[in-house]
This record gives C-alpha cells, sequence and structure tokens, in this order.
C-alpha cells in the first residue's frame, strides 16, 4: 500500500475531537498548553492520521525558545514528525490508505491525537517496524543517511568524527556509518561512553578541552569527515580535523541557543564561514545541511525522503539498525518530555506516544 495511489472521492465526515499540544509563546516547558477541539473533516488530498508516535527534537527545544529558523508565529502546535495510522481519508484520495500505517514529517502540528496531512507526503511503514522505532528513525534517520551518503560520501574504510554521539541524530550516524565499514570517533558526556563504544565508536569526551587534541591523536592523518551540530566557535576545530579530501557537514547552532537577539545571525553567520572554506584551495569542503532543502522540487525531495526512509527502515527490520529510544511519555505529558529531552541526560530520542 503506498500513498500515491488510485483517487477515491470517498469522504469520511465523522467527527473527530483531537488533543493537542500548543506552545502559546516563548515559555519554559511547563508553559505548553493542552487543548482539544474537533478536527475538520479532511480536505481534497487529505487524510487523517491517528497519532501512534511522535518525537521531542532539538526543533521543538528552539521553538519554545522563539528561535527556530523559521517557526510559525505563536502560538501553535509543535511537532517536527510522526508515525500514525490513517483513519479518514478526504476526496481525490485512495480510501485503501485507511488502517494503514505511515511516517510523515511536518516541522509544526505533531504533537496531536489527530492530524490532517496531505496524501502525498505519507511514506510507508511495514508491518514489522514498531511505531516508537521509526518514529526514533524517521527524521534521524534520514538526515543520517543523507549526510554520510549523499553530502559526505565516506567510503568504506574511511574514519569520521560525530559530535553528539549519544543523541538522536549522531546515535544513528554511528551505526550506519559502522554498518558501512567506517570506522567512528564519536564525541559524547563520559556517562554515555559505554554506550557509544556498544554502537561502535571510540568514545571521546565533549567536555573535555583538549578534546581536538584527542581526536588528532585517534587519526592523525586527519578524517574524511566531521558531522557537526554545534556550530559556534568550536566549529572551526572541526574544520581543521580533516584530512584533503574531507567533508564537513555542519547540521546545527546548538552551542548559540542561549544567546539573546535575532535567532537567524548565528545561522547567516555560519553560512560564511562555510562559504568561506569552501572558497580556499585545499581540497577540503564544508556543507550546511538542510533537510528541507530542495523542497522547492517538491516531488523529487518527497521521492527522495521516501527511497532513504525506506533503506533506514530496512536496517531496523533486520536489526543492523537499533533505534536509541531515550523514554516514552504520554503525549498529555509533552512538559516533562521536553524537559527530559533538554537534560542532556539522556541517550537518543525521547517519544511522546497516546495516553493510555
Amino acid at each position: 500500500m503506498t500513498a500515491s495511489t488510485a483517487t477515491s472521492t470517498a469522504t469520511s465526515t465523522a467527527t473527530i475531537r483531537a488533543t493537542e499540544i500548543v506552545l502559546p509563546g516563548a515559555v519554559e516547558p511547563d508553559g505548553l498548553e493542552v487543548r482539544t477541539r474537533d478536527l475538520p473533516a479532511p480536505a481534497a488530498g487529505q487524510v487523517v492520521l491517528r497519532m501512534e508516535a511522535t518525537g521531542v527534537a532539538f526543533a521543538e527545544q528552539q521553538m519554545r525558545r522563539g528561535k527556530y529558523y523559521d517557526q510559525p508565529p505563536f502560538p501553535f502546535v509543535p511537532g517536527y514528525d510522526v508515525v500514525g495510522t490513517v483513519t479518514a481519508t478526504g476526496p481525490g484520495v485512495d480510501t485503501g490508505l485507511t488502517g494503514h500505517r505511515f511516517a510523515a514529517v511536518t516541522k509544526t502540528g505533531a504533537w496531536a491525537s489527530h492530524l490532517l496531512i496531505d496524501a502525498a507526503e505519507l511514506m510507508p511503514v511495514p508491518d514489522g517496524v514498531d511505531a516508537a522505532a521509526a518514529e526514533t528513525v524517521l527524521v534521524n534517520g534520514i538526515t543520517a543517511w543523507q549526510m554520510l551518503h549523499r553530502i559526505a560520501e565516506v567510503r568504506p574504510g574511511g574514519i569520521i568524527v560525530v559530535l553528539g554521539a549519544n543523541g538522536g541524530v549522531g546515535s544513528t550516524l554511528v551505526q550506519l556509518a559502522r554498518h558501512a565499514g567506517i570506522t567512528v570517533i564519536g564525541a559524547a558526556s563520559p556517562r554515555h561512553h559505554a554506550t557509544v563504544r556498544a554502537l561502535g565508536a571510540s568514545p571521546v569526551d565533549y567536555r573535555d578541552p583538549d578534546m581536538y587534541a584527542r581526536i588528532r591523536e585517534l587519526a592523525p592523518d586527519g578524517v574524511d569527515a566531521v558531522f557537526d551540530h554545534v556550530g559556534g566557535a568550536g566549529v572551526e576545530q572541526s574544520w581543521r580535523l580533516l584530512r584533503r579530501g574531507g567533508t564537513l557537514v555542519s547540521y546545527g547552532t546548538a552551542a548559540t541557543k542561549d544567546e539573546e537577539g535575532n535567532s537567524q545571525l548565528p545561522v547567516l553567520k555560519l553560512f560564511a564561514r562555510l562559504a568561506a572554506w569552501n572558497a580556499l584551495p585545499n581540497g577540503r569542503s564544508a556543507h550546511f545541511y538542510n533537510y528541507w532543502g530542495g523542497r522547492r522540487r517538491r516531488a523529487v525531495w518527497q521521492q527522495r525522503l521516501s527511497e532513504d526512509l525506506t533503506q533506514v527502515l530496512r536496517l531496523v527490520a533486520d536489526g543492523s539498525l537499533v533505534p536509541q529510544i531515550a523514554a516514552e511519555l504520554p503525549l498529555t505529558d509533552a512538559a516533562a518530555a521536553l524537559t527530559l529531552a533538554e537534560s542532556r541526560t539522556v541517550l537518543g530520542k525521547v517519544i511522546l506516544v497516546p495516553g493510555k
């Protein structure tokens, strides 16, 4: 079953009462609000998706501060991605989608018991993959896969550095790289070193002021790629780790998340720095990974997402990739989930599931 099957004119008119988590403004996690409302009937091309799992990502942590690059104005329902079952279809959508599980990337709106989604954005989830597991590797898995295989294109036998190797993207990157025959040095807090080592990486302490010197000891000839979500002043050290032909993939600015002022300024400064490095004739390259890049060619972009998620879920199904789930909490406990995700004490991703 796919989301692009031939269309139908049948529509469900049953009223659905949806529970949603609302971000009313720049608040602490306990400022999140719970509301219920009647969900409108799906419009042409839409479906109603009953949420089975949604995640707490760095995006929501930034959005609650009003610092995510292109977030909508307050108030709004956060929630970057979702896995759920189609319960109703709008005009022009195949009614055969009903009862089947799909994943979708929403950027906002997924922290809800039910939500409206364009059928064209649905990606099938195999029956053998648990909803929480699929959610854990949805954005994180696609991000890790695309950075490793589409941008850096690291070959078997190469060596990479993953900052935040205990996080959602980082732990996935480590596993994908090891599956591809790539050596990994993973930066993480010492409390997570045993797990990072078990995933297949050589851990280094991200709080150690001599961390980059330690990495050079482990890779004296340089590395083929560095995956850096931190940004800030440390990104220059990441650049210096590269050997000739190496690639820096930047995908965040966590170092500046608590800074006051224009939320776009740190990103724009990072763009300028990466562009300057790319102008140097030294055989290295720098990229900023944008999950939404290429969306102007929406059909091509969506097809690529679906292809890459299929690859990732195949590895989950055969046990090659183990989703790192930090915790599963009910949707209405979103404040506690966000607090936990921001604590920097967890390994993997915090997941929201329907209430019991």
